[in-house]
Formats: C-alpha cells, structure tokens, sequence
C-alpha cells in the first residue's frame, strides 16, 4: 500500500503565530503530531509520505501516488478539509478521515459525505480493526470506539516522513485525558476523565528519537493538562526527564499547557524547572466568580488569580493564559476587570476569545436545549464569532471583547506588560544556548519591520536599549515578545 497523510491548510489565528514565523522562517508552528503517531502505527512494509499544508503544496501527483489519503483535522481546517476530500473524490482516490473534527462530527454533517472511511476516537483501538477488515477485502464505512486505549502500548511517531526544519516546534505527548469537566471544553469527552500516561521509558525514547533527528530548539508537550497526575510526575517523569537533559547538556527549552493549581505545588514547579520547562498555558477564563461556577471551573474558583500566576512566574515559568468573555453571568465590568488583570500579571501571550461551545460539550448539550444554539464553532479563536445567542447584549459583547484587544495589545501597553513582566522575570533553570542562524535573520528583520518601518518603532527601540541595558539576559526574549506583539497586532488589527 502507498498511503498520503494529508494535514489540511489552518488560517492565520492567534496561535498559528504566521505573522511571527516569517522572522525565523518557518513554515508552521507545530507538526501534525497525531498524524506522525498513526504513520508509525501502520504497517511497517507500507510507503508513506506526509504533506502538511501549511508547509507544502498537495499536488495532483501526490494524490496520484496514493492507495488511500489519510486525513486528520481540528474545526479550524474544515474548509481545507473539504477541498481536499473534493478533490480526491473527483480524482477516485479513497479517503479515510480521523481526529476530532470528525470524531465530533461525522454523524451530522453533510460535507463529509464523500469521505470513504472513518476511523474515529483513538486510533490505537480503531486503526488496527479497520486495517484488519481491509486486508480481508470488506473495510466497513465507520469505526468508532468508547473504549480509551493504554498510550503505554502507542508507538513512537514517525519523524523521517517530515521536514523538521520547516517548524519552529516539535511535539511530544505524555498523557491523554482531563480529570476536570469545564463545560465549554470537549476534552473529556474525546479523551476522558481518567489521565492516561506513557511510560518512562516512552518519554526518554521519544526525547531521544528527537534528537537523534537533530532537532535542537523548543519541544511542546501537547497534554491538555500536563500535570493531571502529580505524583507520578514527580517520582518517575521528571527526575528521568531532568537527568537526560543534564545528560545531553539541555537540548531543548520545553512547554506544555496546564492547570492553576501547579501554582500550589512548589515542589512541582522547582522540578519543571529543572527538567527545562520555561513556559506553561495556563486557561485563567474570567476573574468573575459567577462565571468559574456557571463553567464548572472548579480549579479556579475560590483562590486569588492574580498571586497563583504571580507565583508560577516567580517560580521561573512564563505564564501564558487563556481567557474568555460571553458567560451568562459576565458583568458589564468583566472587560475592564479582564484587561486590567492581564496587564497587572504581566501575562505578555493572553489569549482572550469568545465564549463559543463546539459540539460534544455539555455548554452545547445545555444551548440546544434552551434553543439558543445558532451554528457549528468555526474553531477560529479571532473571528469575533459567537455560536449561540448571549445573555448579554450581542453588540456590548462584542464592543467590550474589542475594547479588551485594544486595550492589551496596542503598542504602548502590550510593550509596557512585556517589560514589566521582564523585570521580575528569573529564569531559574539551566540553559544551554543552541545557535541558530534564523536567530540573526529574525533579529535584522526585527529592526527593519518593528524599528523603521511599524508604527510602534519608537517602543519598540525602548525595550531594545532597556532589555540590552537592565536585562541582558533576557534580551533574545525581549526580541520575541516583539515578534509576537507584530502578530498579535496583525491579527486583532481592525480593533487597535
């Protein structure tokens, strides 16, 4: 068999970071992990090729090449996807489509009626049966699960069929699965309650696995939430992580997502640190305590924000966090409250969307039953989309959401929060410094876009002097933050 993986085209969104990857010329972010994952999980024998869209051009001549494509995508790529199926439909070339936007949707949604076969939830359980049933002449339309799969059995993903020098990260997977049930959020259903975890030994052979490709730069542990098991991690998994990394002299600079409660746990924090872990996200959504019930965020609820991400930066990690706005119980005054928490924390990447609810959510299941369900979730974080009618008024929402924008990411404050969260900034773990000569191209162009030719050139050069002058340390992260304020700005540019 000849098998094409396809990762369907994303817009340009708030973590795509497009508009910032062309200073260190990338092509994307991150590489399709999940796809890499099912790649090692087919047959060894099989050809396999890999054409992310947001890194390549898919071909008629690669469609051509292939037996089956095989294609996973998010809510994001959906227009993507539909292209492609289209056109492998026209081409006569079958289809097998896995990932969450189908996961979620398949049974209710026409566009995907040309798609030959789905291979849904976790393809440890469902790949193997649908390849069984091939191979046997008789491949049925859906295969689909509610079983969760041990990820101690998941193999190690097939990095030779991509080109790591196209991303800016690569990936890694520890646990699958939330122990927390947000409303909004449909993790827990694609994944469950129960945290699941690889091994050890799956850990240290797939950091090794990525180095021995060569890769030397950042590594984001995809978990949604990576601490969903403590103890383990500070018994097993960090101190093995810790004595690899000073072992290979500390290839990478890592990051994950996790909950506000590791700010309770020092301990925690202190080994994170010293495995190499330099930044965490964290979803904060609102400082309205109406509003954590209403989500069932209990995580967050009852605790002083503020000194939870106060002390996770103390600790040496960046807090990067996640806010929303839309709560029926959300205030007029959650716009001013909002905007001024994130410049007083001094969280320089705050992501703040509307409330939206995807489906297999129980904000969703609650919305169609109160008929307040509009459309499907676009799966873009920057639209200015709601997909369900508001307690608030809509255009108070949507003035308030754009006023929160404006207010964090024009130059003068997004520059004041980058420097004021510098100057309490101390890294606390080792480092080593990898040389790259992207780092020069990224640094020229930042002083011809953001230092001549962008209207914020003159905040821009007053962190320049101030970062090379009080904080030189943390001059190369004064010059990202930079970068990440141009895409920001791009991308919100019709509030600020």
């Amino acid at each position: 068999m000849k098998i094409l993986l396809v990762y369907p085209k994303y817009l340009n969104t708030f973590w795509s970071f497009k508009d910032a990857l062309k200073f260190i010329s990338k092509k994307a972010t991150h590489p399709p992990l999940g796809l890499l994952t099912v790649a090692a999980l087919l047959p060894k024998e099989w050809e396999k090729k890999l054409i992310d869209m947001n890194v390549s051009t898919l071909r008629d001549k690669d469609l051509e090449w292939a037996d089956f494509v095989f294609v996973s995508a998010m809510s994001i790529q959906k227009e993507s996807v539909k292209q492609v199926i289209s056109r492998c439909k026209k081409m006569g070339i079958k289809t097998v489509a896995g990932g969450p936007l189908f996961t979620v949707g398949y049974e209710e949604s026409e566009e995907f009626e040309d798609v030959d076969h789905f291979v849904l939830n976790e393809a440890e359980i469902t790949l193997p049966v649908f390849l069984a049933d091939l191979k046997n002449g008789y491949a049925h339309h859906i295969y689909t699960s509610k079983e969760f799969p041990d990820i101690q059995k998941t193999p190690i993903p097939l990095w030779e069929i991509i080109n790591m020098k196209a991303y800016a990260t690569m990936s890694i997977q520890y646990s699958r699965g939330c122990p927390f049930n947000c409303e909004f959020c449909n993790i827990s259903a694609l994944y469950g309650y129960k945290v699941r975890t690889k091994s050890t030994a799956q850990i240290i052979s797939e950091l090794e696995n990525i180095y021995s490709q060569g890769w030397r730069g950042d590594v984001f542990f995809v978990d949604d939430n990576f601490i969903g098991k403590k103890r383990r991690l500070k018994k097993e998994i960090l101190p093995a992580i810790i004595e690899w990394m000073e072992r290979k002299r500390y290839p990478f600079p890592f990051n994950t997502e996790a909950s506000i409660d590791l700010s309770d746990d020092e301990e925690l924090m202190q080994m994170m640190v010293k495995a190499g872990f330099n930044s965490v996200f964290v979803g904060i959504e609102t400082t309205n305590e109406e509003s954590l019930a209403e989500c069932n965020k209990v995580q967050n609820e009852n605790r002083d924000l503020l000194s939870s991400v106060k002390k996770i930066q103390k600790f040496g990690l960046q807090v990067q966090g996640g806010f929303i706005v839309g709560f029926d119980n959300d205030p007029p005054s959650i716009f001013e409250r909002l905007s001024s928490f994130i410049q007083e924390s001094g969280i320089v990447t705050a992501m703040v969307g509307l409330l939206n609810a995807p489906r297999s959510t129980k904000l969703y299941q609650r919305l169609v039953k109160e008929g307040r369900l509009l459309k499907d979730v676009s799966g873009d974080n920057t639209d200015f989309s709601i997909n369900f009618i508001p307690k608030m008024d809509y255009e108070t929402l949507i003035n308030g959401y754009k006023n929160i924008l404006n207010r964090i990411y024009s130059p003068e404050p997004y520059y004041k929060r980058v420097r004021e969260f510098l100057r309490y900034y101390k890294p606390l773990g080792k480092r080593t410094f990898h040389f790259h000569f992207n780092y020069i191209g990224a640094f020229l162009k930042s002083i011809l876009f953001l230092g001549i030719i962008e209207r914020e050139r003159v905040y821009y050069w007053k962190l320049f002097f101030w970062s090379l002058f009080r904080r030189p340390k943390l001059f190369q992260l004064s010059i990202t933050f930079a970068i990440y304020g141009f895409h920001f700005r791009k991308i919100f540019g019709n509030c600020l």
